[in-house]
């Protein structure tokens, strides 16, 4: 049986490089771990967990998967390796093929529980991060099989069939001759096709149903794993390849079985379980997002607004003190020419009023503007005052500051001791001038 079209065999599954050889079967399995560690590494990190987890684990798991793997495969087929006919030193020879996806699984899920009781991370929540990457893997493994030649299916006559070379298909049981049923045959099931897509189709139904249902605590993984061990019923139930039946079926088969029950019983058992999992601190969650704000804070209150300067930010404590004696409505009477200035605590300080002196003469006192200045602008124009000796010398003769009316000077000058109201005026606004004030004159 010779159909028109067919997917043709590799004619080699090995190259050397001088005494090394490079075995396709290697390299796809090789292949598998690296899409599977890429992938779980993102979904673990989208759980919060902490990056290079993923492969850190893998240094534990993959030893011991491969190791289950063909542990597994020897058990099953033990015949071919303990058997009459059979040579142990063949159960070494991986590179040939013969890995059990069971046994991997089993003896990798103890790497893994290694390597996160060493990371102190929780093993489902891990096991949910990598399931779709598991079946990602698995799906370029089995091509391993297409470069090897094996684990085909039943014979069949269409485009997508396989073909297969005679010297790799079916032998007689105990001999080793070709099995004359498949001598004339040419063209297989691909079942390392259909389980290297069903294998995809696994990791993307994972991922979806991940999302939108948050699958926690170990349901993504057992999802992965009920989901594959359908499809490989089906895929399992098309292979020729020997292998020991019981009740009628493949030994695969009623593992398959067994296994999807259990997962699917975990799911069912785990349907509520919720909260938090223990994917471990991520690396930048030493660093504190609320430190750097919490030490600028202060250093931004104590700055002054814009545009002011050292002397408008004390004004308030400047102002405070000058503004009380503005309340005091009495009066001193001018030794010289009897006029009587308002008393205001200081003499001369802000308002020009010149200080007695012993010789009944007035110290002159530089001018100032004749209308006083506004609250605001009290502060810095006590700065621009020549003579700031005049407060000491007031202090110690116990009079008070003395302050220009607010309105004009003359019109609140009281007239006492017979003196003429415009004299007293006249010689109030020399005093506002700066000029020294005379008897009489």
């Amino acid at each position: 049986m010779h159909p028109v079209a067919y997917i043709p065999s590799p004619s080699q599954g090995v190259w050397h490089l001088g005494p090394v050889p490079l075995r396709a079967y290697a390299i796809m399995i090789i292949l598998g771990i690296v899409a599977a560690v890429w992938l779980g590494e993102r979904r673990w990190a989208a759980k919060g967990g902490t990056p290079g987890v993923i492969i850190d684990v893998a240094v534990w798991a993959v030893p011991f998967g491969l190791v289950g793997g063909r542990l597994y495969h020897v058990v099953t087929d033990y015949q071919r390796y303990f058997g009459e006919d059979g040579d142990p030193v063949r159960a070494l020879e991986i590179w040939k093929g013969g890995l059990g996806i069971w046994g991997a699984v089993a003896l990798g899920a103890v790497g893994a529980i290694i390597g996160c009781r060493r990371r102190g991370i929780s093993v489902l929540a891990l096991g949910d991060a990598v399931a779709p990457g598991i079946a990602l893997a698995q799906a370029i493994g089995r091509w391993g099989n297409y470069w090897n030649q094996e684990l085909y299916g039943r014979p069949l006559d269409t485009f997508w069939a396989l073909k297969i070379d005679e010297n790799h298909r079916p032998m007689l049981d105990g001999g080793p001759g070709l099995d004359p049923k498949y001598a004339d045959v040419a063209t297989y099931h691909p079942t390392f096709l259909y389980e290297s897509l069903w294998c995809v189709g696994v990791a993307i139904l994972v991922i979806w149903a991940d999302r939108r249902y948050k699958l926690t605590h170990g349901r993504a993984f057992a999802l992965y794993v009920a989901a594959y061990t359908v499809g490989r019923g089906w895929v399992e139930a098309l292979r020729i390849d020997d292998a020991h039946h019981v009740l009628g079926l493949r030994l695969n088969d009623w593992t398959s079985i067994i296994v999807f029950a259990g997962a699917v019983a975990y799911l069912y058992l785990a349907r509520g379980r919720t909260g938090p999992e223990n994917v471990g601190a991520p690396a930048t969650a030493a660093e504190p997002p609320a430190a750097v704000p919490a030490t600028e804070e202060p250093a931004a209150k104590t700055e002054p607004p814009d545009g002011a300067t050292a002397e408008a930010a004390v004004e308030p404590t400047e102002e405070e003190p000058a503004a009380k004696p503005a309340a005091k409505d009495e009066t001193v009477q001018d030794e010289a020419t009897g006029a009587r200035a308002p008393e205001t605590g200081e003499p001369g300080a802000e308002s020009g009023e010149p200080a007695p002196t012993a010789g009944g003469e007035p110290e002159p006192v530089p001018a100032t503007a004749e209308e006083p200045p506004a609250p605001e602008a009290k502060a810095v124009e006590a700065e621009e005052v020549d003579e700031p000796e005049s407060e000491p010398e007031a202090e110690s003769e116990g009079e008070p500051e003395a302050e220009a009316p607010a309105e004009g000077p003359a019109a609140d000058v009281p007239d006492e001791a017979g003196k003429n109201e415009a004299d007293g005026a006249a010689g109030h606004d020399r005093v506002e001038k700066g000029e020294p004030v005379k008897d009489g004159k």
